[in-house]
């Protein structure tokens, strides 16, 4: 199997993480890798804002936790967010984010950092409490966001069982 295909199918949510930081170095090129990933006619709308403050990231947990009134909510304690958003007006943002997000995923997985999808923000952006700290994250405010990644080095004593992947396939011939 070639390192590419590997690398897809061995990748897996992370919902654990220690407290080691990731470079400076490795979370550049995760960027990247979301900067390369396909966007509708090539528009790029997106940004991505980059979030390693320990401070930063438990505030809007926090205010998710508020918002969406889900007790104990901590997205993981990630010691990563990457946040792309994009226009709201984008007809394609929401798809030009996910495939963003895979790319971090995947790039994340191939340094051995962990990730989880987090998805909480895509119906709440525009909430006081959540605007706020977009605003003061440099989120533009005609920008929605649409997931997340959280990212981190897995805790070692976290079991990452295989999950057994199901969906039906056709080949038209």
């Amino acid at each position: 199997m070639n390192e590419i295909m590997n690398n897809i199918l061995t990748r897996r949510s992370i919902r654990k993480f220690t407290d080691a930081p990731v470079s400076r170095e490795i979370l550049d090129d995760l960027v990247q890798a979301a900067l390369h990933a396909p966007s509708g006619c090539g528009k790029q709308t997106w940004k991505f804002t980059v979030i390693t403050n320990k401070a930063a990231i438990k505030r809007l947990a926090d205010a998710i936790e508020t918002t969406l009134d889900r007790p104990g909510y901590n997205m993981y304690c990630p010691t990563v967010i990457i946040m792309p958003s994009n226009l709201r007006d984008s007809i394609w943002g929401k798809e030009d984010d996910a495939c963003a997000l895979e790319n971090i995923f995947l790039a994340a997985h191939s340094y051995g950092v962990g990730s989880v999808w987090i998805n909480q923000l895509q119906n709440i952006c525009d909430t006081p409490a959540i605007r706020d700290i977009l605003n003061d994250f440099g989120v533009p405010a005609d920008h929605v966001v649409y997931g997340m990644a959280a990212l981190g080095y897995p805790d070692p004593d976290t079991v990452i069982q295989p999950k057994e992947r199901i969906g039906k396939v056709a080949y038209i011939e």
